[in-house]
């Protein structure tokens, strides 16, 4: 791999405000994730008298210490149902990430129980299916911790009731691709609930505690007048000994976790992956902290991307494809933690000659299997009479073709703008990268909120002039302002994070590390073989 010499000063003033104004961004990053955690937390006597662990704790005692965790969707539901920025709850009543159980990979879902008695919110349903999505997609055994109160009736939507079956659906589809489900009744699963055990391939139930039942004891008697007991009716002992819906009791969510653990350690799933340990690699030479001051906060602010690729790779090293070429798009050769990968950047707005470089460079990344990895900071594709008569339609066509089309995995990276078919082109949402991620001063959507009230300020004075009537700046000064505020509101990454327009946000200083973790996963799962049936779980 090419050296690369950082032109960046770490003692220059620039440096410093840009520094400055990121971290406060990442402040505001965990003031938010903390916003969930002490709402829970509130819960601990409640949780404490019970006999009972709190949802972080179980995942906690879960995971392997020391081993990474990749959280997964954290800002979820964040302004979606309520717009208060200062009063919002994200995570979506839950926990969800990639972590390691017994030595193996495994998605892990976990519903707080502490926030609203762990009840659905408007992105929970989302949120479970997507993460099911990737399990299967990165063929990872699904875990999940159950103590939900369900969907709140009080705000009943049938949308998200239809929807929900699909969380179902895919359930089901894990288990008969060869992938197992995983499920430890710590308390209520009623109602659809009731089919996250059901539709498990082993379930744990905790004794007094968990329950699972089509109909709760008040639906019950209010569909059939009949009065039952709850743990006659749901309860974790007679689903063990009556129902078979249980395969293991447990006398507390300590002993469920212990035994979680301990049949998946006995699933040998690794036997089953042919991927040997990357050879050994170097730091880089250029320390990932300093990504916090490397990139301004306004994406309208230049820089060279090349420098967030040498705080990135090993050794910052990166081998340049077509340098001298389309120079606003910068495509690499590289390594993260042994693995190696093409890299796509941006220095500016790409026009046809950076968009028949980047087709080109994702050919060649498809027919070398090796994954991309997506650095967004794009305005968009260039437009005018030369770049129109230059090809740029059938060019970023070009480019937009190869990205929706490699085989290899994709990896996006928000690092700054990510906008119009810009998005398209650095594989945004719609292109379905296996992993996407978001710096906290990324910012989305079709076009910034000055463009767009550019725009519409062009429109409305053509329109005026060709009807003949005077344009009130007034009104178009205050319909410019409005514009800005409403496409601005959208753009930023906290917003589209609790949109679930990514799977979260990040601290740039953290970025090698997911990056790193993000090829692992992608890499065991092209050498993992499963044994798919026809059916999934059959229940006796």
């Amino acid at each position: 791999m090419d050296a690369f010499n950082s032109l960046i000063n770490a003692q220059s003033k620039e440096y410093a405000k840009n520094r400055t104004e990121m971290l406060t961004l990442v402040d505001r990053l965990h003031q938010l994730r903390d916003r969930a955690r002490l709402l829970s937390e509130r819960r601990r006597d409640v949780f404490e008298k019970r006999g009972q662990l709190l949802p972080r704790e179980r995942i906690a005692r879960l995971l392997d210490p020391g081993l990474p965790f990749l959280e997964l969707f954290g800002l979820a539901n964040y302004l979606v149902e309520e717009p208060d920025r200062d009063k919002s709850v994200p995570g979506a009543s839950t926990l969800a990430g990639i972590g390691f159980v017994s030595g193996v990979r495994c998605m892990i879902y976990a519903y707080d129980g502490g926030i609203n008695a762990g009840a659905s919110t408007a992105k929970s349903g989302e949120k479970l299916r997507r993460c099911l999505d990737i399990a299967r997609l990165l063929k990872l055994p699904f875990l999940q911790l159950v103590e939900s109160a369900g969907a709140n009736l009080m705000k009943y939507n049938v949308s998200g009731w239809a929807w929900g079956g699909g969380g179902f659906r895919r359930l089901a589809q894990l288990s008969a691709a060869g992938i197992p489900v995983f499920t430890i009744l710590h308390g209520p699963s009623t109602a659809g609930g009731a089919y996250y055990p059901g539709l498990s391939d082993y379930v744990i139930a905790v004794r007094g505690r968990g329950r699972a039942s089509l109909g709760g004891a008040a639906l019950v008697r209010a569909a059939t007048g009949e009065v039952a007991d709850e743990e006659e009716l749901a309860g974790a002992l007679m689903h063990a000994e009556v129902s078979g819906l249980v395969e293991y009791l447990a006398d507390d969510d300590a002993h469920a976790i212990a035994t979680l653990r301990e049949l998946v350690g006995k699933l040998d799933w690794n036997k089953h992956c042919t991927l040997s340990a990357p050879d050994e690699y170097k730091l880089p030479r250029y320390s990932p902290d300093e990504l916090a001051g490397v990139v301004p906060v306004d994406y309208r602010k230049a820089y060279d991307v090349r420098e967030v690729l040498a705080r990135l790779t090993d050794d910052s090293g990166f081998t340049e494809f077509k340098s001298r070429y389309g120079v606003t798009v910068v495509c690499s050769y590289a390594k993260i933690m042994g693995h190696a990968c093409g890299i796509i950047g941006n220095n500016g707005p790409i026009d046809p000659k950076g968009a028949t470089k980047a087709a080109q460079f994702l050919q060649l990344c498809d027919q070398a299997q090796m994954p991309v990895i997506f650095l967004n900071n794009i305005t968009g594709y260039m437009v005018g009479r030369d770049y129109e008569q230059g090809g740029m339609v059938k060019h970023g066509a070009k480019m937009i073709q190869a990205v929706a089309n490699i085989r290899v995995p994709k990896i996006t990276l928000y690092i700054g703008a990510s906008f119009g078919a810009g998005n398209y082109g650095m594989a945004g949402l719609g292109y379905d990268p296996d992993f996407l991620f978001a710096w906290p001063n990324a910012r989305t959507g079709v076009m910034g909120g000055e463009q767009a009230a550019i725009t519409m300020d062009q429109v409305t004075r053509q329109s005026a002039e060709r009807r003949g009537v005077a344009v009130d700046e007034q009104l178009l000064a205050k319909q410019k302002a409005d514009l800005i505020a409403h496409y601005e509101a959208q753009e930023d990454a906290f917003f589209t994070s609790g949109q679930m327009l990514d799977m979260g946000v990040i601290d740039p200083r953290d970025s090698r590390r997911v990056l790193g973790f993000a090829l692992q996963t992608c890499a065991e799962a092209r050498h993992r073989a499963v044994q798919p049936n026809s059916f999934g779980v059959a229940r006796m």
